[in-house]
């Protein structure tokens, strides 16, 4: 995967509050292997699962980054002896997305629409919507009166769609990525189904929120997009989206501290490679400056009042990044192969790095929330 620590670890180093998780293999007294949260410091893991056995009970804490600091844990090893157990760095709590946040992929997606999931119109279906729209929506604030009027110039032409509606409109789209321990971290192995013919990753930064809905840290994750699928009808996004390990996030959540805030979240820029086993190469960048809502008001959209998430919740902000290079000479655009080598990068997140693979050749995940309470009420962990 990543040619070394430095390549998994921020720019910065241990600089920060990292924490993460990894499956905690050979324990001493005889108790059963397990997840456990670990502190990424100068010398290696630290396991500080005693004093908080799940990353939602930390990122509940009152104060997640002393809770870090002041836990001296018991070191496991250096990241590099490691690396081959880390797993997600999030647990009880829900993946959720929020989607068509940047106008490049609220055009995607409209082209997805009117394309019906065919690739290959996709090229003609871009020009006749650029012509169609006849607006700049990278101008447009969602839920204005600008967007308002556009809205019913569309609607009299006949050409309002639901993601026109969540991506200029008052409500963002939210929805559900992944259950509460079904993403896969970094080194894994991510999934695309074997019926999709179109589909692509989504490099995006992972907002950490607690059961107050407020913003703790960050992280990076992929949010895997089958394009055919969710082309052919917007009520197939969930068959899209939420598939056998089709969610990556990882390497480790960074705590908000004095070395990184909300402020360095707005500012990320996120890099995505993609190597083939073909030799396709392909490139791109997200920068969050360019989102369109605040990811402040799309927590506000996905928790509040009116939906509650007790054990906190990972959120996706979106991507800017759309591809449309082909795979192939006279090809019609990108889609994933097996075998592709997909990492994300961020300056201050560090590397998440996976291999591609077909949903149902990968192992089925099996360890969910009922087996994680087990796990860790026979070592003792449950107060």
């Amino acid at each position: 995967m990543a040619a070394s620590i430095s390549d998994i670890l921020p720019d910065d180093g241990t600089a920060g509050s990292l924490v993460g998780r990894v499956w905690r293999r050979g324990h001493l007294r005889g108790l059963p292997d397990g997840p456990s949260v670990v502190a990424v410091r100068s010398d290696g893991l630290h396991d500080i699962t005693a004093a908080a056995a799940t990353i939602a009970d930390l990122c509940n804490a009152p104060d997640p980054t002393r809770l870090v600091r002041d836990t001296e844990g018991e070191r496991l090893g250096t990241l590099d002896e490691l690396r081959a157990d880390l797993l997600a760095p999030v647990d009880l709590q829900p993946v959720k997305a929020a989607g068509v946040t940047f106008a490049v992929s609220l055009l995607e997606r409209l082209i997805e629409e009117h394309a019906k999931g065919d690739l290959s119109r996709a090229e003609e279906v871009r020009g006749e919507l650029n012509s169609l729209i006849g607006a700049d929506v990278t101008t447009i604030k969602p839920g204005s009166r600008e967007a308002e009027e556009l809205k019913k110039t569309l609607l009299a032409r006949d050409a309002w769609s639901p993601y026109l509606e969540v991506g200029i409109g008052p409500y963002a789209e939210i929805f559900t990525k992944a259950p509460p321990m079904a993403a896969v971290g970094y080194g894994a192995e991510i999934g695309i189904r074997s019926d999709s013919d179109w589909n692509n990753p989504e490099p995006e930064v992972t907002l950490i929120v607690n059961a107050h809905a407020q913003i703790v840290g960050a992280t990076l994750g992929n949010d895997v997009n089958l394009r055919d699928i969710e082309g052919r009808s917007a009520l197939l996004l969930g068959q899209a989206k939420d598939n056998n390990a089709s969610c990556a996030i990882g390497p480790f959540v960074r705590l908000f501290d004095s070395t990184f805030s909300l402020d360095d979240v707005r500012r990320a820029k996120v890099e995505l490679e993609v190597t083939g086993p073909d030799q396709f190469r392909l490139r791109g960048q997200s920068d969050l400056s360019k989102i369109s809502r605040d990811p402040t008001e799309l927590v506000a959209h996905a928790m509040g009042n009116t939906h509650q998430y007790p054990d906190g919740m990972a959120l996706m902000t979106g991507t800017l990044f759309a591809p449309t290079e082909p795979r192939k000479p006279g090809g019609h655009g990108f889609t994933h192969v097996i075998g592709d080598l997909v990492s994300i990068r961020s300056p201050k997140l560090g590397t998440l790095t996976n291999r591609v693979n077909h949903c149902e050749k990968i192992a089925p995940w099996t360890f969910g929330v009922t087996a994680l309470m087990r796990n860790l009420a026979a070592r003792g962990l449950l107060g």
